[in-house]
């Protein structure tokens, strides 16, 4: 009679945290609004306000320009236009960036605990590491990729993906951190996890849009309430009002169980 040895139990998987950085990990929006504003002014194009800004929330800076680029019939390449706006933001970021406090203490809670982790943006590479050093995250955050190495910009995974494949992990085992739909997308595209907290302003914001409000009158994430509606539903977690709401030890224990 044949025996047949039971194989031992497989060991549980270590997800990976993939950060979004500008709205998720640090409050840079409006640095981002002031640089593109004073660049648009550069080259005669007035009026650009935060409202606006806000509809290319999670959008990388070279597809935003690009957009904005045609909109305005500015004849510069996209590619001056990048680095008029990429210094106007590093001289503002190196003064004033700021980390949320909670996504800090999840960051640290992550590394602490052995989960790989990364930080996977829409902005170019010296602006991320501008911003992280500038806040103190460099060190917990040392695998960073920008949209700048891959072939498409969010709604596309590639971003998120490339992180993955640099972290040595399986996409379906990597969980994203994302403040704006197409990075929720972006996520759901490349068939990882994801915890969604809608960015929305604090404490007033240029351009005279009240505290919390998002483009339109709406509420952030264009649903009914904070966060709601369909530009999030693909998230598996939710902190509909935002930073806050964002709680790190619920977001490290939905991480962390792999569901």
């Amino acid at each position: 009679m044949t025996s047949r040895a039971t194989p031992p139990p497989r060991a549980p998987r270590t997800p990976a945290v993939l950060f979004d950085l500008d709205g998720t990990l640090v409050d840079s929006e409006p640095h981002y609004y002031e640089a593109g504003r004073l660049t648009l002014e550069r080259y005669g194009a007035t009026g650009f306000t935060w409202e606006r800004h806000l509809r290319f929330l999670g959008i990388g800076t070279r597809e935003t320009l690009e957009i904005l680029r045609h909109e305005h019939g500015i004849d510069a390449p996209v590619d001056e236009l990048v680095a008029v706006k990429n210094r106007h933001y590093l001289e503002l970021v190196r003064t004033s960036a700021r980390a949320f406090p909670g996504m800090r203490e999840f960051a640290e809670r992550l590394r602490a605990a052995g989960h790989p982790v990364a930080v996977a943006s829409g902005s170019s590479r010296a602006a991320i590491d501008a911003v992280l050093e500038a806040t103190g995250l460099g060190p917990l955050l040392t695998v960073r990729v920008s949209a700048e190495e891959v072939g498409r910009g969010k709604p596309e995974p590639d971003v998120f993906l490339e992180a993955a494949r640099r972290l040595g992990v399986a996409p379906a085992d990597c969980v994203v951190v994302e403040d704006a739909a197409p990075g929720v997308e972006a996520a759901r595209r490349a068939g990882m996890r994801c915890i969604a907290v809608p960015y929305a302003p604090e404490g007033g914001v240029p351009g005279g849009v009240p505290d919390g409000e998002a483009p339109g009158g709406g509420a952030p994430g264009g649903g009914d309430g904070p966060g709601g509606g369909a530009p999030f539903a693909s998230a598996g977690l939710l902190f509909a009002g935002g930073q806050r709401e964002f709680d790190a030890e619920a977001a490290y224990a939905w991480a962390a169980s792999g569901n």
